[in-house]
């Protein structure tokens, strides 16, 4: 069985690599010829009117690579392995894919209007509100439906302990926020896919620990297609993701750990996510509290750092190390809870 596992892992991951890093060929000089360039918000840093023109919506490379590579090894290996992708698996990955695509969808309709009005403007927060909670109550009915709702959440050192009614409005909200915090991580070349990459190696070994193997396989898969992706998208970027691509990541982070009953594995593989857009949050509340004060010189936190003169990638290398902590914390958090 072993065996059979290690190789569904290695052709999701093999196959999510190639697909996504050689559709990068054709994607990106399509984009190019439909003059999807990137507006770049006037309220960023200066130099990033660099980057102004770059082609955006390249997510659309990984998001072909991980559904690809996952369905082959789903149809291949199905066989082979009919305890570990039996009907029961395959529903609960479609119901990650379903998060992941709704949530890409709404990023590729803003991305869309941006590259059509040539303004960093793309729907208006309400659509997007809207949308997100049409996606989410989708998702949250299909876990309910195929028996993966659960609102007991298990704690190190205290053991299980059951929220009850509480569990369901700070699930839904809870998915919301940690799609647009994904999205908010996507704001310098590389970021987002670095800390993805990440964060699925940790989903990846949490699944395997757990033995959710179709998890980890969807894992994998987005692990794999992130380093696909930062063939393009390292700095210097060719290529941005665009909210097409970030809000997808944002659905896959989240969803995998409703999957495996372990909603609260994001906190720790999500800790970059969360730590960037609450920045954002604090700012805010804290700007209209005082009436023009700033606690940050710029939010999202990763362009503070470039305020204070840090390069994109030594910032890329930063919190992707946050987010390897935050991996760790987690596999132990799985090991005595």
């Amino acid at each position: 069985m072993g065996t059979i596992v290690s190789w569904m892992l290695a052709a999701a991951a093999i196959g999510a690599f190639t697909i996504t890093a050689l559709s990068g060929c054709f994607v990106i000089p399509a984009l190019r010829r439909l003059h999807f360039g990137q507006t770049i918000r006037e309220s960023g840093p200066t130099w990033h009117n660099k980057k102004q023109g770059t082609p955006t919506m390249g997510g659309l490379c990984f998001i072909f690579g991980i559904l690809v590579s996952c369905g082959l090894v789903y149809i291949g290996f199905r066989r082979y392995a009919p305890d570990l992708l039996g009907t029961a698996q395959v529903r609960a990955a479609m119901l990650a894919l379903f998060l992941a695509f709704g949530s890409g969808f709404i990023g590729f309709l803003d991305d869309y209007i941006k590259v059509v009005r040539h303004r960093n403007l793309g729907l208006l927060a309400w659509q997007k509100l809207v949308l997100q909670f049409l996606v989410t109550a989708g998702f949250m009915l299909g876990l309910h439906a195929q028996g993966l709702m659960t609102t007991l959440i298990a704690l190190p050192f205290v053991g299980t302990v059951d929220l009850g009614w509480l569990y369901y409005p700070i699930a839904f909200f809870g998915i919301i926020f940690l799609v647009n915090a994904v999205n908010l991580t996507d704001g310098l070349d590389g970021l987002c896919s670095c800390v993805t990459f990440v964060s699925m190696l940790g989903y990846l070994l949490a699944a395997s620990m757990l033995s959710f193997y179709h998890v980890a396989v969807l894992a994998a898969a987005t692990a794999a297609a992130m380093a696909g992706f930062l063939v393009w998208n390292f700095y210097p970027a060719k290529v941005f993701m665009g909210d097409t691509g970030s809000m997808f990541l944002g659905g896959m982070v989240t969803a995998l750990a409703f999957l495996m009953g372990r909603p609260e594995l994001v906190l720790f593989f999500g800790i970059v996510y969360i730590w960037d857009a609450m920045t954002v949050v604090i700012q805010r509340v804290y700007y209209k509290a005082t009436h023009g004060k700033r606690i940050f010189r710029m939010t999202p936190i990763h362009h503070a750092f470039e305020m204070r003169g840090w390069r994109e990638v030594k910032i890329d290398f930063f919190f992707s190390f946050i987010a390897f902590v935050g991996v760790v914390l987690g596999l132990m958090y799985i090991y005595l809870a």
